[in-house]
């Protein structure tokens, strides 16, 4: 933290404009023996100001360049930084983040800049592991859930739920040190009244916390459909583009192929599967075996029926693997002369039909409408409530829920008050691991380094 860092903020690659970041309590005289401005110097500079001049490499001018002064701590690390912008080509910023090593800062590790951040408390962890998330946001769901993040939704959540479980840990640490005074006679009945809504908040963290990590990372799609049932075309038409080959030939995909598609501002990651039937070809017999393998580990399944065919063992066999599931049933070729019924298909499966035509298109918007139904994720994208996405939140608030589980068991047992503590404060520290207030530096250390250099 003594150490003044500096890291190329943007891309390494070509494009209009190059972020050089240096951030510490030697920001300004860095900045000033780097950038030589038309007039005045940095260090004498009003914070959040730009500055024209021109960078220099010892007496070699590398670039024109623009210099942003930000004072601490209203700066993004709460340290002084300065942010030179000059053109965008990795030569020119590998050349002036060098000269500001040159000049006495060093190369900032990955994710050092929102390390400082943290540490400075200008954010809680749970706001440091949104930026990331933002950053890698692979759709307009995981976006917003990031951004809310940021924003502090998740640390305000965390923060009043820590203060209801502290109020109680020190009314009974009150009452158990001075019992003269304080009365713990009715304390029981007053402490389940305040744990069974405090249980009721943090479950339905959990509950979104599962459909959240699905949406934010894409929903886990396997297809599934006996040869020729128009998987691969299925795949094709959501992707756009013809990424599965498509043929008459029965058995044509012998593995699973994967891509990642958008309906709407959701994600899918689409695994297309090798056709399901008995067969004495030992390659196909693998793919089938692997399209089995795939459907136990899906967030969703697709199965495509044709129903042009009459439906046959096969189907059966395929429509048993959705029992229990979260699948739709995509009644396919609608276009042609139907052999099986919707009515029929609805009495022989416990899921939702869709009258489908991967050759024609039809049927894609009920099939976008029923999966976002299905995720409830038109609630979650569109609401102001809290959105856990982090498995590592996940796991706090699980273990909190526990330790306010066995509070709640002691105080239906008729334990003494001083067994409440105990829980009580399990379930306060678990809740702070997600802020970053009860962590350890091995576990910040490893969070951050998951992140880009220069960020």
């Amino acid at each position: 933290m003594a150490d003044t860092i500096a890291a190329i903020a943007s891309g390494l690659t070509y494009g209009g404009i190059g972020i050089v970041r240096i951030s510490g309590s030697q920001a300004f005289s860095v900045g000033d023996r780097l950038v030589r401005l038309r007039k005045g110097q940095l260090a004498e500079a009003k914070s959040h100001t730009a500055h024209y001049g021109f960078a220099y490499d010892g007496e070699t001018p590398v670039d024109e360049v623009l210099a942003l002064v930000m004072r601490g701590p209203h700066s993004y690390t709460g340290e002084d930084t300065v942010e030179i912008q000059c053109h965008g080509g990795p030569l020119v910023m590998r050349r002036i983040l060098q000269a500001a090593l040159g000049h006495g800062a060093r190369l900032a590790e990955p994710g050092e800049f929102t390390k400082r951040a943290f540490l400075n408390g200008r954010l809680d962890l749970s706001q440091a592991e949104a930026v990331m998330g933002l950053i890698q946001s692979q759709n307009e769901f995981a976006r917003r859930a990031s951004l809310e993040q940021l924003k502090g939704s998740v640390g305000e959540k965390i923060r009043e739920l820590r203060g209801k479980i502290l109020h109680q840990i020190a009314f009974i640490e009150a009452a158990l040190d001075d019992p003269e005074h304080i009365s713990l006679e009715g304390y029981q009945e007053e402490l389940e009244g305040m744990l069974l809504p405090l249980l009721e908040e943090i479950r339905g963290l959990l509950k979104g916390a599962e459909r959240g990590k699905i949406l934010s990372d894409g929903i886990r799609t396997v297809i599934l459909g006996r040869p020729n049932a128009g998987k691969s075309s299925l795949l094709n038409l959501l992707t756009g583009e013809e990424r599965a080959i498509v043929t008459e030939i029965p058995g044509t995909t012998r593995d699973t192929l994967e891509e990642s598609v958008q309906l709407g501002d959701i994600s899918l990651r689409l695994v297309d599967t090798a056709g399901i039937r008995d067969t004495q070809d030992q390659v196909e017999k693998i793919g089938v075996e692997r399209a089995r393998q795939q459907a136990e580990k899906a967030d969703l399944l697709l199965c495509v029926v044709d129903s042009s065919r009459p439906l046959n063992q096969d189907d059966q066999e395929i429509l048993g693997l959705l029992e229990g599931r979260r699948a739709l049933i995509l009644l396919n070729k609608s276009d042609l002369p139907a052999e099986v019924s919707r009515e029929e298909l609805e009495g022989a499966a416990a899921a939702p039909v869709i009258l489908f035509s991967a050759r024609e298109g039809t049927g894609r918007e009920e099939l976008e409408r029923r999966i976002r139904e299905m995720f409830d994720a038109g609630e979650i994208g569109t609401n102001q409530q809290v959105t856990i996405t982090s498995l590592r939140h996940r796991e706090a608030l699980e273990q909190a829920e526990k330790s306010l589980n066995l509070v709640l068991e002691s105080v239906r047992q008729g334990l003494p008050e001083d067994f409440y503590s105990i829980d009580l404060m399990d379930a306060y520290r678990q809740l702070g691991l997600i802020l970053g207030e009860e962590v350890g530096e091995d576990l910040v250390n490893e969070i951050f380094s998951k992140f880009c250099m220069g960020k």
